[in-house]
């Protein structure tokens, strides 16, 4: 089980994931052990999910969102294939995590009697130093 919070857990059939071969420096190592981590998790197929939770992790621009729903995320971070497993299942949870609380909808303001009276008097004081920019009365 993967745990978000207090009251919502992925359960470990809803994650898959597979080792491969990390990129970038790292001499013969690299070439020969797979340490890195691709972590896939299906949003639309999961159960686990709320709705609401589901829908914003779908509606998510990101580059790790195939167009099938699954979120791919890599981990080659460190040398070693369990380090990196958990990095990427820690990252799964925190981007989960992110998008449980539904956003709060905006309540529109009017302006204060103040700052309308602030606002009119910087427009006056402007206006008077504009005024006295021209060319003066008697030429």
């Amino acid at each position: 089980m993967l745990v978000i919070n207090k009251r919502l857990a992925l359960p470990e059939e809803e994650i898959r994931w597979q080792a491969v071969r990390s990129s970038g420096a790292g001499g013969q190592n690299v070439n020969k052990v797979a340490s890195a981590v691709q972590l896939f998790f299906d949003v639309r197929a999961s159960a686990s999910l709320p709705a609401g939770c589901q829908a914003r992790l779908l509606k998510l621009r990101d580059h790790r969102l195939t167009a099938e729903g699954v979120l791919v995320i890599k981990a080659q971070e460190h040398r070693t294939q369990e380090k990196n497993l958990q990095a990427a299942r820690e990252r799964l949870a925190a981007l989960v995590r992110a998008a449980l609380p539904a956003p709060v909808k905006r309540r529109p303001t009017q302006p204060t009697r103040a700052s309308k009276a602030r606002r009119l008097e910087s427009k006056a004081r402007q206006a008077r130093t504009k005024s006295l920019r021209g060319r003066p009365p008697g030429e």
